[in-house]
């Protein structure tokens, strides 16, 4: 017959009490309560664990050997306690990130302060990465989600948009056109721009962007990060097309932002692996990263 660990755990307390009503105190039992606790559990184990003598019950030889078994198992019981404990605060295993550098560099530092803040002990590890590389993390399910540009060529993962916004254009403040209130393509003509590399797939609606304006771009300096944009900006090396997410993390007196049209979407999807049921912790660290998503894009708006 397996038995309730109460049964144990009453059994327990009437050893170390030596009455049938010290445990019933101890537990916020009844006294016949606990009696048919310890009338249960010799009928399961099949020999008689007390004598009752004069008030009080005398432990027989099996007991004392039960005894030892009792404990072991409540040893157990907490060690399974505090492992829940530590899987619930992230000190075993924690969450697993992949992001962008857009999202990676900036944006997520701040979204795992504020998640530690709730949860101190919970280990992240954030591994930042260009989109192509996310996708292929999150596919292989290496990691709890994965932040990426869109669209995506592979499968294993669910997606939903994180953030639907656009790229914006970023000057230097001494410039003649941060004095502009929205720049075009007319207004790069001839400027030093700070381009992405055609590996990044708004470079290549960019450039269709430029071509339809009559307009081939100056692209002196070309990299893979709007982070690194903002820097060489701030330089005076040129103007630059950039995520809001950058712009937000990269504040400085040298660079104004503007609105660029016709726009560029800048569209970053939260990937999930198929196979893998999302833990508490990587729940809120993402509803973390959603409140922050709100407050930067109406920062930037």
């Amino acid at each position: 017959m397996r038995l309730h660990p109460s049964v144990y755990e009453a059994f327990q307390v009437v050893m170390r009490s030596g009455t049938i009503s010290g445990a019933a105190d101890y537990l916020g039992r009844s006294q016949p309560a606990v009696s048919r606790m310890i009338d249960k559990l010799e009928s399961s184990v099949g020999v008689k664990l007390f004598e009752r003598r004069k008030g009080r019950v005398l432990p027989t030889h099996a007991a004392h050997l039960l005894l030892d078994e009792v404990e072991r198992l409540f040893v157990s019981l907490s060690s399974l306690d505090d492992f829940s404990r530590r899987m619930e605060e992230g000190q075993d295993g924690g969450i697993r990130i992949a992001a962008l550098p857009a999202l990676g560099m900036d944006f997520m530092p701040e979204v795992i302060s504020r998640f530690s803040k709730d949860r101190p002990l919970a280990r992240v590890k954030l591994n930042v990465r260009m989109s192509v590389s996310v996708e292929k993390w999150v596919a292989t399910q290496q990691v709890d989600f994965g932040l990426a540009e869109t669209p995506f060529q592979l499968s294993g993962f669910g997606t939903r948009i994180f953030a639907d916004t656009v790229y914006i254009a970023a000057i230097p403040a001494d410039h003649p056109l941060a004095q502009e209130e929205v720049i075009r393509p007319e207004h790069l003509r001839g400027e030093p721009l700070i381009g992405w590399t055609i590996s990044v797939s708004a470079r290549r609606i960019f450039d269709d962007i430029m071509q339809g304006a009559g307009i081939i771009p100056q692209q002196l300096i070309e990299t893979t990060m709007s982070a690194t944009m903002c820097n060489m900006v701030k330089r005076g090396l040129g103007l630059a097309v950039v995520d809001p997410f950058t712009a937000w993390a990269n504040p400085d007196a040298r660079i104004v932002y503007r609105p660029f049209l016709p726009q560029i979407p800048c569209r970053f999807a939260l990937l999930q692996p198929d196979t893998r049921t999302p833990t508490v912790l990587a729940t809120e660290l993402i509803g973390h990263a959603e409140s922050l998503r709100d407050e930067v894009l109406a920062d930037m708006a």
